[in-house]
Protein backbone atom coordinates (compact mmCIF):
# COMPACT_ATOMS: atom_id res chain seq x y z
CA UNK A 1 0.00 0.00 0.00
CA UNK A 2 1.78 3.13 -1.20
CA UNK A 3 2.16 5.78 1.85
CA UNK A 4 1.46 2.45 4.13
CA UNK A 5 2.58 2.40 7.30
CA UNK A 6 6.13 0.99 8.31
CA UNK A 7 5.80 -2.85 10.15
CA UNK A 8 7.19 -1.18 13.15
CA UNK A 9 4.06 0.48 13.38
CA UNK A 10 1.75 -2.58 13.44
CA UNK A 11 1.66 -2.76 17.51
CA UNK A 12 0.21 1.18 16.94
CA UNK A 13 -2.86 -0.47 15.24
CA UNK A 14 -6.22 0.59 16.93
CA UNK A 15 -8.48 -1.05 13.98
CA UNK A 16 -8.45 -1.21 9.91
CA UNK A 17 -11.08 -0.83 7.87
CA UNK A 18 -10.50 -2.73 4.68
CA UNK A 19 -14.61 -3.09 3.59
CA UNK A 20 -14.80 -6.38 5.16
CA UNK A 21 -17.54 -5.31 7.71
CA UNK A 22 -19.68 -3.43 4.96
CA UNK A 23 -19.22 -6.83 2.40
CA UNK A 24 -20.58 -9.33 5.28
CA UNK A 25 -23.68 -6.48 5.95
CA UNK A 26 -24.63 -6.35 2.58
CA UNK A 27 -24.28 -10.17 1.99
CA UNK A 28 -26.80 -11.17 5.34
CA UNK A 29 -29.75 -10.54 3.28
CA UNK A 30 -31.62 -10.19 7.54
CA UNK A 31 -28.89 -7.90 8.75
CA UNK A 32 -29.04 -5.79 5.45
CA UNK A 33 -32.91 -5.39 5.55
CA UNK A 34 -32.92 -4.54 8.96
CA UNK A 35 -30.25 -1.92 8.50
CA UNK A 36 -32.13 -0.54 4.92
CA UNK A 37 -35.30 -0.67 7.47
CA UNK A 38 -33.75 1.41 10.01
CA UNK A 39 -32.04 4.15 7.66
CA UNK A 40 -35.32 4.51 5.31
CA UNK A 41 -37.47 5.24 8.68
CA UNK A 42 -34.62 7.86 9.39
CA UNK A 43 -35.61 9.37 6.07
CA UNK A 44 -39.28 9.22 5.61
CA UNK A 45 -40.14 12.07 7.29
CA UNK A 46 -43.92 12.15 6.57
CA UNK A 47 -43.95 8.60 6.73
CA UNK A 48 -45.80 7.75 3.48
CA UNK A 49 -43.52 4.69 2.19
CA UNK A 50 -41.71 7.02 -0.06
CA UNK A 51 -38.69 8.96 0.12
CA UNK A 52 -38.86 12.37 -1.74
CA UNK A 53 -35.85 14.11 -3.41
CA UNK A 54 -36.01 16.36 -0.48
CA UNK A 55 -36.22 13.49 1.92
CA UNK A 56 -33.27 11.86 -0.44
CA UNK A 57 -30.71 14.94 -0.12
CA UNK A 58 -29.22 13.69 3.48
CA UNK A 59 -28.41 10.23 2.11
CA UNK A 60 -26.81 11.75 -0.89
CA UNK A 61 -24.85 14.43 1.40
CA UNK A 62 -23.83 11.49 3.69
CA UNK A 63 -22.41 9.55 1.07
CA UNK A 64 -20.45 12.09 -0.34
CA UNK A 65 -19.02 12.51 2.95
CA UNK A 66 -18.13 9.33 2.77
CA UNK A 67 -16.34 9.39 -0.05
CA UNK A 68 -14.42 12.47 0.85
CA UNK A 69 -16.29 15.01 -0.70
CA UNK A 70 -16.76 18.90 -0.11
CA UNK A 71 -20.12 20.08 1.23
CA UNK A 72 -22.81 20.90 -1.80
CA UNK A 73 -22.70 23.47 -2.72
CA UNK A 74 -19.04 24.06 -1.85
CA UNK A 75 -17.79 23.40 -5.85
CA UNK A 76 -19.49 22.57 -9.38
CA UNK A 77 -17.74 19.31 -9.91
CA UNK A 78 -18.69 17.68 -6.27
CA UNK A 79 -21.92 19.23 -7.17
CA UNK A 80 -22.47 17.22 -10.14
CA UNK A 81 -21.18 14.64 -8.23
CA UNK A 82 -23.93 14.77 -5.65
CA UNK A 83 -26.18 15.31 -8.50
CA UNK A 84 -25.62 12.27 -10.21
CA UNK A 85 -25.49 10.07 -7.26
CA UNK A 86 -29.04 11.44 -6.50
CA UNK A 87 -30.00 10.57 -10.02
CA UNK A 88 -28.62 6.61 -9.15
CA UNK A 89 -31.63 6.79 -6.87
CA UNK A 90 -34.32 8.71 -9.01
CA UNK A 91 -33.10 7.13 -12.37
CA UNK A 92 -33.32 10.41 -13.59
CA UNK A 93 -37.06 11.08 -13.66
CA UNK A 94 -38.94 9.74 -10.33
CA UNK A 95 -39.80 11.76 -8.16
CA UNK A 96 -40.13 9.39 -5.71
CA UNK A 97 -38.18 5.90 -4.40
CA UNK A 98 -39.86 3.00 -2.97
CA UNK A 99 -38.09 1.11 -0.27
CA UNK A 100 -36.83 -2.12 -2.15
CA UNK A 101 -34.99 0.76 -5.06
CA UNK A 102 -33.82 2.14 -1.62
CA UNK A 103 -32.23 -0.90 -1.22
CA UNK A 104 -30.87 -1.55 -4.36
CA UNK A 105 -29.00 1.09 -4.82
CA UNK A 106 -28.09 1.66 -1.23
CA UNK A 107 -26.51 -1.96 -2.14
CA UNK A 108 -24.23 -1.18 -4.97
CA UNK A 109 -23.23 2.02 -3.23
CA UNK A 110 -21.76 0.05 -0.07
CA UNK A 111 -20.31 -2.52 -2.47
CA UNK A 112 -18.31 0.10 -4.44
CA UNK A 113 -16.86 1.71 -1.28
CA UNK A 114 -16.23 -1.77 0.20
CA UNK A 115 -14.17 -2.61 -2.96
CA UNK A 116 -12.57 1.18 -2.69
CA UNK A 117 -11.66 0.08 1.11
CA UNK A 118 -9.98 -3.21 0.22
CA UNK A 119 -8.09 -1.54 -2.42
CA UNK A 120 -7.42 1.58 0.35
CA UNK A 121 -7.93 0.74 3.54
CA UNK A 122 -7.86 3.01 6.69
CA UNK A 123 -5.78 2.53 9.32
CA UNK A 124 -6.42 3.89 12.55
CA UNK A 125 -3.54 4.34 14.90
CA UNK A 126 -2.39 5.73 18.07
CA UNK A 127 0.22 8.23 18.08
CA UNK A 128 1.51 8.97 21.44
CA UNK A 129 5.18 9.69 20.92
CA UNK A 130 7.10 6.93 21.07
CA UNK A 131 7.57 6.76 16.83
CA UNK A 132 8.34 10.44 16.79
CA UNK A 133 11.53 9.59 19.66
CA UNK A 134 12.54 7.22 17.30
CA UNK A 135 12.74 9.25 14.61
CA UNK A 136 13.90 12.27 16.48
CA UNK A 137 17.15 10.19 18.05
CA UNK A 138 17.74 8.00 14.95
CA UNK A 139 20.28 9.29 11.79
CA UNK A 140 18.17 10.63 9.54
CA UNK A 141 16.74 13.16 11.70
CA UNK A 142 19.22 15.95 11.01
CA UNK A 143 19.24 15.08 7.24
CA UNK A 144 15.46 15.35 6.70
CA UNK A 145 15.24 18.53 8.14
CA UNK A 146 17.55 20.16 5.95
CA UNK A 147 16.14 18.93 3.23
CA UNK A 148 13.06 19.87 4.48
CA UNK A 149 14.32 23.55 5.10
CA UNK A 150 16.29 23.57 2.05
CA UNK A 151 12.72 22.84 -0.08
CA UNK A 152 11.02 25.96 1.67
CA UNK A 153 11.33 29.36 0.32
CA UNK A 154 12.73 30.68 3.81
CA UNK A 155 14.64 33.57 2.85
CA UNK A 156 12.74 36.74 5.10
CA UNK A 157 10.64 33.68 6.39
CA UNK A 158 10.70 33.87 10.21
CA UNK A 159 11.44 31.39 12.39
CA UNK A 160 8.39 30.51 14.13
CA UNK A 161 6.99 30.22 10.52
CA UNK A 162 9.65 27.97 9.00
CA UNK A 163 8.83 25.06 12.37
CA UNK A 164 5.07 25.16 11.39
CA UNK A 165 5.70 24.91 7.60
CA UNK A 166 8.57 21.70 9.02
CA UNK A 167 5.76 20.59 10.98
CA UNK A 168 3.60 20.18 8.12
CA UNK A 169 5.98 17.94 6.16
CA UNK A 170 5.90 15.59 8.92
CA UNK A 171 3.60 12.58 8.63
CA UNK A 172 2.47 9.69 10.66
CA UNK A 173 5.12 7.50 9.62
CA UNK A 174 7.29 10.25 11.24
CA UNK A 175 5.33 9.38 14.41
CA UNK A 176 3.38 13.07 13.94
CA UNK A 177 -0.23 13.67 13.17
CA UNK A 178 -1.15 16.07 10.99
CA UNK A 179 -0.35 19.54 12.38
CA UNK A 180 -2.75 21.15 10.16
CA UNK A 181 -6.07 19.52 12.00
CA UNK A 182 -7.46 22.08 14.64
CA UNK A 183 -7.09 19.54 17.80
CA UNK A 184 -3.40 19.46 16.97
CA UNK A 185 -2.56 22.44 16.45
CA UNK A 186 -4.61 24.28 19.38
CA UNK A 187 -3.55 21.59 21.56
CA UNK A 188 0.17 20.13 20.77
CA UNK A 189 1.48 22.64 18.11
CA UNK A 190 0.31 26.15 19.54
CA UNK A 191 1.14 25.43 23.38
CA UNK A 192 4.43 24.04 22.10
CA UNK A 193 5.70 26.91 20.46
CA UNK A 194 4.19 29.41 22.94
CA UNK A 195 6.60 26.74 26.08
CA UNK A 196 9.77 27.37 23.67
CA UNK A 197 9.42 30.73 21.94
CA UNK A 198 12.13 33.29 22.14
CA UNK A 199 13.41 36.34 20.52
CA UNK A 200 14.89 34.62 17.57
CA UNK A 201 11.56 33.02 16.71
CA UNK A 202 10.04 36.54 15.22
CA UNK A 203 13.69 36.92 12.99
CA UNK A 204 14.70 34.97 9.71
CA UNK A 205 16.06 31.91 10.33
CA UNK A 206 19.20 30.58 9.26
CA UNK A 207 19.60 26.48 8.57
CA UNK A 208 21.77 25.93 12.14
CA UNK A 209 19.52 27.85 14.05
CA UNK A 210 16.45 25.76 12.04
CA UNK A 211 17.62 22.91 13.13
CA UNK A 212 18.40 23.51 16.91
CA UNK A 213 15.19 24.94 17.42
CA UNK A 214 12.62 22.24 15.09
CA UNK A 215 14.44 19.58 17.48
CA UNK A 216 13.50 21.54 20.77
CA UNK A 217 10.37 21.72 19.11
CA UNK A 218 9.49 18.12 18.10
CA UNK A 219 11.00 17.21 21.62
CA UNK A 220 8.38 19.13 23.20
CA UNK A 221 5.79 17.65 21.14
CA UNK A 222 6.84 14.05 21.82
CA UNK A 223 6.02 15.29 25.72
CA UNK A 224 2.82 16.74 24.65
CA UNK A 225 1.66 13.78 22.83
CA UNK A 226 2.63 10.64 25.78
CA UNK A 227 0.13 12.99 27.66
CA UNK A 228 -2.21 13.15 24.99
CA UNK A 229 -2.02 10.33 22.16
CA UNK A 230 -3.71 11.50 18.74
CA UNK A 231 -6.05 8.62 17.46
CA UNK A 232 -5.27 9.04 13.25
CA UNK A 233 -7.15 7.58 10.47
CA UNK A 234 -4.50 6.68 7.66
CA UNK A 235 -4.73 5.60 4.38
CA UNK A 236 -2.42 5.85 1.26
CA UNK A 237 -1.89 4.21 -2.24
CA UNK A 238 -0.06 4.51 -5.51
CA UNK A 239 -2.23 4.76 -8.87
CA UNK A 240 0.53 3.51 -11.46
CA UNK A 241 -2.80 1.61 -14.16
CA UNK A 242 -1.88 -1.97 -13.13
CA UNK A 243 -5.42 -2.42 -11.81
CA UNK A 244 -6.85 -0.95 -15.20
CA UNK A 245 -4.21 -3.18 -16.75
CA UNK A 246 -5.58 -6.08 -14.96
CA UNK A 247 -9.05 -5.41 -15.87
CA UNK A 248 -8.44 -5.22 -20.04
CA UNK A 249 -6.35 -8.17 -20.08
CA UNK A 250 -9.63 -9.75 -18.40
CA UNK A 251 -11.91 -9.92 -21.15
CA UNK A 252 -14.49 -11.87 -19.63
CA UNK A 253 -14.41 -9.33 -16.38
CA UNK A 254 -14.32 -6.48 -18.34
CA UNK A 255 -17.46 -7.24 -20.75
CA UNK A 256 -19.17 -7.93 -17.26
CA UNK A 257 -18.04 -5.09 -15.43
CA UNK A 258 -18.73 -2.47 -18.48
CA UNK A 259 -22.37 -4.66 -19.01
CA UNK A 260 -22.86 -4.01 -15.31
CA UNK A 261 -22.25 -0.33 -15.65
CA UNK A 262 -24.70 0.07 -18.71
CA UNK A 263 -27.88 -1.27 -17.21
CA UNK A 264 -27.27 1.07 -14.46
CA UNK A 265 -27.26 4.19 -16.62
CA UNK A 266 -30.19 6.06 -16.92
CA UNK A 267 -31.62 5.56 -20.26
CA UNK A 268 -33.23 7.98 -23.12
CA UNK A 269 -35.37 4.44 -24.54
CA UNK A 270 -33.70 1.01 -23.95
CA UNK A 271 -30.92 1.33 -26.31
CA UNK A 272 -29.68 4.76 -25.83
CA UNK A 273 -27.67 7.01 -23.05
CA UNK A 274 -26.41 10.62 -22.65
CA UNK A 275 -22.90 10.94 -22.58
CA UNK A 276 -22.94 13.22 -19.90
CA UNK A 277 -23.11 10.00 -17.86
CA UNK A 278 -19.63 8.70 -19.11
CA UNK A 279 -18.41 9.94 -15.95
CA UNK A 280 -20.56 8.14 -13.83
CA UNK A 281 -19.96 5.06 -15.77
CA UNK A 282 -16.77 4.96 -15.10
CA UNK A 283 -17.31 5.92 -11.44
CA UNK A 284 -18.89 2.75 -11.36
CA UNK A 285 -16.48 1.20 -13.34
CA UNK A 286 -13.26 2.41 -10.53
CA UNK A 287 -13.61 0.29 -7.82
CA UNK A 288 -13.07 -2.86 -10.51
CA UNK A 289 -10.34 -0.97 -12.26
CA UNK A 290 -9.05 0.39 -8.85
CA UNK A 291 -9.04 3.81 -9.32
CA UNK A 292 -10.73 5.90 -6.39
CA UNK A 293 -14.18 7.94 -7.19
CA UNK A 294 -14.09 11.13 -9.04
CA UNK A 295 -14.23 13.93 -6.62
CA UNK A 296 -12.21 12.10 -4.05
CA UNK A 297 -8.56 12.85 -5.22
CA UNK A 298 -7.37 16.28 -7.06
CA UNK A 299 -4.73 14.91 -8.87
CA UNK A 300 -6.54 11.79 -10.92
CA UNK A 301 -9.31 13.97 -11.58
CA UNK A 302 -6.79 15.92 -13.76
CA UNK A 303 -5.81 12.83 -15.59
CA UNK A 304 -9.16 11.90 -16.43
CA UNK A 305 -10.71 15.17 -17.25
CA UNK A 306 -7.59 15.14 -19.46
CA UNK A 307 -8.62 11.56 -21.06
CA UNK A 308 -12.22 13.31 -21.72
CA UNK A 309 -10.65 15.77 -23.58
CA UNK A 310 -8.60 14.03 -25.83
CA UNK A 311 -11.05 10.78 -26.76
CA UNK A 312 -13.86 13.79 -27.36
CA UNK A 313 -15.95 11.54 -24.54
CA UNK A 314 -17.90 14.51 -23.59
CA UNK A 315 -18.88 15.26 -27.69
CA UNK A 316 -22.24 14.30 -28.50
CA UNK A 317 -25.67 13.88 -26.81
CA UNK A 318 -26.26 10.16 -27.39
CA UNK A 319 -24.52 6.36 -27.38
CA UNK A 320 -25.68 3.39 -28.10
CA UNK A 321 -24.48 0.08 -26.16
CA UNK A 322 -21.55 -0.70 -28.50
CA UNK A 323 -20.24 2.84 -28.59
CA UNK A 324 -20.40 3.12 -24.89
CA UNK A 325 -18.16 -0.18 -24.66
CA UNK A 326 -15.78 1.08 -27.13
CA UNK A 327 -14.98 4.78 -24.99
CA UNK A 328 -15.18 3.02 -22.40
CA UNK A 329 -12.55 1.08 -22.86
CA UNK A 330 -10.56 3.72 -24.92
CA UNK A 331 -11.02 5.95 -21.68
CA UNK A 332 -9.59 3.01 -19.60
CA UNK A 333 -6.78 2.01 -21.86
CA UNK A 334 -5.81 6.45 -21.85
CA UNK A 335 -5.61 6.39 -18.18
CA UNK A 336 -3.47 3.82 -17.53
CA UNK A 337 -0.97 5.07 -20.25
CA UNK A 338 -0.89 8.58 -18.36
CA UNK A 339 -0.60 6.74 -14.81
CA UNK A 340 1.98 4.31 -15.83
CA UNK A 341 3.80 7.62 -17.00
CA UNK A 342 3.57 9.32 -14.33
CA UNK A 343 1.84 7.58 -11.55
CA UNK A 344 -0.01 9.28 -8.43
CA UNK A 345 0.69 8.62 -4.62
CA UNK A 346 -1.56 9.02 -2.21
CA UNK A 347 -1.62 9.52 1.21
CA UNK A 348 -4.24 10.78 3.83
CA UNK A 349 -4.45 11.34 7.23
CA UNK A 350 -6.85 12.73 9.73
CA UNK A 351 -7.63 13.23 13.70
CA UNK A 352 -10.76 11.08 14.65
CA UNK A 353 -12.61 13.28 16.97
CA UNK A 354 -15.42 11.22 17.43
CA UNK A 355 -15.60 7.62 19.50
CA UNK A 356 -15.05 5.03 16.43
CA UNK A 357 -18.33 3.21 15.79
CA UNK A 358 -18.78 -0.61 16.67
CA UNK A 359 -20.24 -1.19 13.33
CA UNK A 360 -21.30 -0.17 10.20
CA UNK A 361 -24.92 0.22 11.25
CA UNK A 362 -24.32 3.04 13.50
CA UNK A 363 -24.40 5.86 10.46
CA UNK A 364 -25.63 5.86 7.04
CA UNK A 365 -22.15 4.92 5.66
CA UNK A 366 -19.17 3.71 7.39
CA UNK A 367 -15.90 5.96 8.00
CA UNK A 368 -14.04 6.60 4.89
CA UNK A 369 -10.55 8.28 4.11
CA UNK A 370 -10.65 12.10 2.95
CA UNK A 371 -7.67 13.72 1.17
CA UNK A 372 -5.50 15.28 3.13
CA UNK A 373 -2.11 15.58 0.85
CA UNK A 374 -1.22 13.89 -2.57
CA UNK A 375 1.46 13.76 -4.71
CA UNK A 376 3.24 12.54 -7.78
CA UNK A 377 6.11 11.13 -8.38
Amino acid sequence: MGGGIQEKKKKKKVAVYDGSDIRELVGDERAFTSFVDDKFSELDRDRDGKLSVKELKPAVSAIGASLGLPAPGSSPDSDHIYHEVLNEFTHGKQEQVSKTEFKEVLSDILLGMAAGLNRDPIVILRIDGEDLREFVDGSSFELEAISIFSRMESSGMSLQHCIIKALEQLAVEHGMPPSNDSWVLNNIVEPTLQSVANDQYEQPASQDIFLSEFRKVVENIILRLKEHPVIVAHSGNTFDGSGIKRLLMNKFELEKVLDASWRHLPKIDSQKAPRGYLRVALDEVAPSAGLPPFGSLSQMDTVVNEVFKMVNADEGKIVEEAEFKKIMTEILGSIMLQLEGKPIVFSSSSVVHEPLASSTTDTLLPITSTESSSRSE
